[in-house]
């Protein structure tokens, strides 16, 4: 009873308004004053102005996934390849960059390996990939190769290790830049060798490598493991290999070169 007289006195507007927030449509509830004003104005149609309606909350819902999904993936600043001098990387085909954008290796899975020296940029193409990869709805995790080891290390201390190793299992990609920064032992190889293993063909990494694959195996323990892990790693993979001079240049040099 009551509720039926609270109906009745009130306006059409605050109903609106009361609706909508009953029903979590918060972003509707916002802007809805401007919405109905809008249709007064442009004298929509009921189809216009209801389809208005329901695209406002859809599109601010797809605005909070996306940051939400953003936050998650630890992305960082992406400054994706507007400005990016394809030129200065002669072995780096812009239309094959371009086309990964379109995330089929992710549908399928697919690794996708950048390799040269520093500072050439790999981290920005790896970085852009996952960000599109974000853009399409697919869950990212972007990390250093050494920081993810070293966490699946520590959880075995605390008996998380199946958890944590899920945490970089169940995204759709996984980022790992600076792969082969340093050389592990039997134990990380291991924790490497499971992950990997877990992913291949379920799940793409990207990877970032400032070294040639003839050197991989000098950051396993072992020949066998390395083999047993590249394979994996490069099986139907897309390699990107970056040329040409450094990106990171110094600001301003002061005295004689080290080498007179």
């Amino acid at each position: 009873m009551t509720r039926n007289v609270t109906a009745a006195t009130e306006s059409p507007n605050d109903e609106l308004a009361r609706l909508a927030t009953e029903l979590d449509l918060t972003s509707l509830h916002k802007a809805l004053p401007g919405l109905l004003a809008r249709a007064e104005c442009e004298s929509l149609s009921y189809t216009d102005f209801a389809l208005t309606l329901f695209q406002t909350e859809s599109n601010a819902r797809r605005e909070r996934k996306l940051t939400r999904s953003l936050k998650r993936s630890h992305l960082g600043t992406v400054e994706g390849l507007d400005g990016f001098d394809f030129a200065a990387r002669p072995q780096l085909e812009a239309r094959v960059v371009k086309e990964l954008l379109n995330c089929r290796f992710v549908e399928e899975a697919r690794n996708v390996i950048c390799v040269g020296r520093p500072g050439l940029g790999k981290t920005r193409i790896a970085k852009a990939l996952a960000h599109a990869a974000c853009l399409r709805n697919y869950s990212v995790l972007f990390t250093t190769t050494s920081d993810m080891l070293d966490d699946l290390h520590a959880s075995l201390a605390d008996g998380t290790f199946k958890r944590t190793l899920r945490h970089y299992t169940k995204p759709a990609v996984l980022v790992c830049d600076e792969f082969g920064y340093e050389p592990m032992d039997r134990k990380l190889a291991g924790y490497l060798f499971r992950l990997v293993s877990a992913r291949h063909g379920h799940g793409c990494i990207v990877i970032t490598a400032s070294t040639g694959f003839s050197k991989w195996s000098s950051f396993f323990p072992s020949e066998s493991e390395a083999v047993a892990t590249v394979d994996r790693l490069v099986d139907h993979a897309t390699i990107l290999r970056f040329t040409g001079k450094s990106f990171r240049q110094p600001d301003d040099i002061h005295g004689a070169p080290l080498d007179e």
